[in-house]
Formats: structure tokens, C-alpha cells, sequence
């Protein structure tokens, strides 16, 4: 045990090539107990972190992007239940006790919490709790430690570092609140970074400061980023590869910009027409409607009661599968193809007349 922790922590350290894999997690599966009753939180999750690249994860509230990424920090409740495969650069560490786990979380793998207001402590000053992480998780003494975070707060561009550590919480702004939190997950050189919606509650000209600096620390510092959001426009921006989660399931996976402006899965061809856009027709947005409470239980597809382009077939569990041959991406549908022709038709998940291309305040996602 010792041994094989001692060259996981050696290899941990090492500084990373561009592209290297970081993070794998394979087959995972989550089930969360109250006594009797149990939920399936996960299906047989596959993603791969590499450094220097940033994997987008979305999907409606409860598909299973969070529980992915606290699954990967151990951070999971004791109702939970994880299987599957976590592997950290060569390491398991869904094999590994509580105790050796710590070791690893903040010094390897990091994460950025939706609620800045819930991630910092109110009644401790910011410098106090970022020396504190900085100690747990680093080597070093005080002074080294502090250094570290000085250079964490000018890597995150808080230039008046001094004022900021002697603040509280709440006598900053939103955004420097989340600058802080970035700069405590990544002070400690963690080299995977999970963000749970980093931009929530910002306004636009601080989201699009804030998802720039995210790409840039992701470049300069080679880390593994996955982002988590519901805004596609905002995955658009920064996102290397996105994942689409349905009901605990990858429904599709893929390079951003072929994902977003060619879905290939009538699911996130649905969040795309969702979005208002600033071109093309004007009305009421298209909804899906609402899903019953045993949707998949039976069997087949888990989004065929929602999907207007259901045949029998729907009835057997499509895999996750090549949508065309050659190219680097998936989808969980039988029709893939034919969702494929709808980009070149025009038109909607819903068959209707759509656009071929959506944009936002955000940007063009036909890149």
C-alpha cells in the first residue's frame, strides 16, 4: 500500500504534457440509499479529463453532472454508492480509504462550488482561509504558504491581494468572491479542476471575465477542467469537448463546436432550441414537455417519452455509440442520423421550421 501510494503521489506531482490524460472515469455508476429505496444517480458514466483542455458537462437540474463530479472528489454523501472505475493518473481512487483520499483532494483535485456565499466562511477574513488551504493541502511553512497564495490571487487578477486577505466575504463583490475561490482551489497546485457553474449569479461582463480567466489558468497551468452548466452559450466559450447528460446517462459527447452547431441526439438538439436566439423566427419557445416519474424504468431509451421522434425501436437502450464513421463523437439514439439531417433541413427537434445555427449574447455556437 505504501509503495504503490508513493509512486501515485510521485507521478501526482509531475508536471503534466499538453493533452496528457488526467482523469478517467469509467462505467461509474451511483446509487443512493434510504433504507429500502434506492435511486440510481448514475449509468455507466465515461469521461476523460486531459490537461490543458476543458470537458463541458450539461443537462437539466438532476441529470447526474454533479454527482460525476463529487464522485470524483469523494465527496459523495454515505447514502451514496459509487461503482465503477476513478482512475487520477494511473491511480484508483475509489479504491482508496478516506484517510489516503484527503491526500489527494485539494493538492491533486480541486473544485469550484456553485455558491460562492456557501464556499467561504462569513465570519473568517479571506486571507485566513485561504492560508488554511493552502497549509492542509501544501508543503512548506507559513511563509512558503502565503507566497502561494499571492501568486494564486495575481493568478486569478485580484491585484490588491493585501486588502482582499483582509477582508470578509461580504465586503467583496460577487466576482472577487469567485476569483477568491478559484484562487484557493488552484493555490495548492491541484492539477484537475471541477467547476460547478462558476458564472451563477454574475452578471455578463463579469461571466465572460471570469470564464476567460478559467481558460487562461486551464492554458498557462496545463489543467484538466471539467465545466459544469446549464447555459450551453457559456460551455460554447470555453469547452474543449462537451458531454450531454440525461437521467444519469452521456446521451452524447463530442468536440464543442461539432456538438453545438450538428447535434447528432434529439435531446440536445432540444436544449438548443430552447435558447432564444438574436436571429431567424420570433414566438413563444419550443419546451419539452414534462417526464413521468417511471420514465425508463421499463426499459429502451430514458428520453423516448419526451422525444417526438420515438420509433419501436426506442422500446431497446441504444449505446453510446460512433454517430459516423471516422469522426470523434457519440450518441445514445437510434436515429442519430436522421437527427443529423435536421441541421441541413432546418428544422427543430420538434420538426418545425428552425434555425440552422443558434446564437446568444454569448456568441456563435457554429464555429
Amino acid at each position: 500500500m505504501h509503495g504503490r501510494r508513493g509512486q501515485g503521489q510521485a507521478l501526482s506531482q509531475a508536471a503534466p504534457e499538453p493533452g496528457e490524460e488526467m482523469l478517467r472515469i469509467g462505467g461509474l455508476e451511483v446509487e443512493f440509499r434510504a433504507g429500502p429505496a434506492r435511486t440510481t444517480a448514475l449509468r455507466g458514466v465515461d469521461l476523460t479529463l486531459r490537461a490543458g483542455t476543458v470537458l463541458g458537462v450539461a443537462g437539466e437540474s438532476g441529470c447526474g453532472k454533479t454527482t460525476s463530479a463529487l464522485a470524483a472528489m469523494g465527496l459523495l454523501p454515505r447514502s451514496a454508492v459509487a461503482r465503477g472505475s476513478i482512475r487520477y493518473r494511473g491511480t484508483e481512487l475509489l479504491a482508496l480509504p478516506e484517510k489516503e483520499l484527503r491526500r489527494y483532494r485539494g493538492r491533486h483535485l480541486a473544485m469550484i462550488f456553485q455558491e460562492t456565499t456557501t464556499a467561504l466562511n462569513p465570519v473568517i477574513r479571506v486571507g485566513d482561509q485561504l492560508m488554511m488551504a493552502a497549509r492542509a493541502h501544501g508543503r512548506g511553512g507559513q511563509a512558503e504558504a502565503r507566497e502561494r497564495v499571492l501568486a494564486a490571487l495575481a493568478d486569478v487578477r485580484l491585484a490588491d491581494s493585501e486588502r482582499v486577505m483582509s477582508s470578509y466575504p461580504h465586503e467583496l463583490s460577487g466576482g472577487m468572491c469567485q476569483r477568491v475561490v478559484i484562487a484557493m482551489a488552484v493555490s495548492c497546485g491541484s492539477r484537475v479542476l471541477f467547476a460547478d457553474e462558476p458564472t451563477t449569479a454574475l452578471d455578463v461582463s463579469v461571466q465572460e471575465e471570469i470564464l476567460e480567466l478559467l481558460r487562461g489558468l486551464v492554458t498557462r497551468r496545463r489543467l484538466a477542467m471539467m465545466m459544469i452548466s446549464h447555459d450551453l452559450a457559456v460551455l460554447a466559450d470555453v469547452c474543449d469537448d462537451i458531454a450531454v447528460m440525461y437521467r444519469g446517462e452521456i446521451v452524447e459527447y463530442g468536440p464543442a463546436g461539432t456538438v453545438l452547431a450538428s447535434p447528432a441526439h434529439p435531446y440536445t438538439r432540444a436544449l438548443l432550441d430552447c435558447l432564444p436566439t438574436l436571429r431567424g423566427r420570433r414566438g413563444t419557445l419550443p419546451e419539452l414537455p414534462s417526464a413521468p416519474d417511471d420514465a425508463g424504468a421499463s426499459g429502451g431509451c430514458r428520453f423516448r417519452a419526451r422525444c417526438g421522434w420515438a420509433i419501436d425501436a426506442c422500446q431497446e437502450p441504444p449505446a453510446l455509440s460512433p454517430v459516423l464513421p471516422g469522426q470523434p463523437r457519440l450518441s445514445r439514439c437510434w436515429r442519430s442520423t436522421d437527427v443529423l439531417g435536421l441541421m441541413a433541413a432546418g428544422e427543430s427537434a420538434g420538426g418545425q421550421p428552425g434555425d440552422a445555427a443558434v446564437t446568444s449574447d454569448h456568441g456563435n455556437f457554429d464555429r
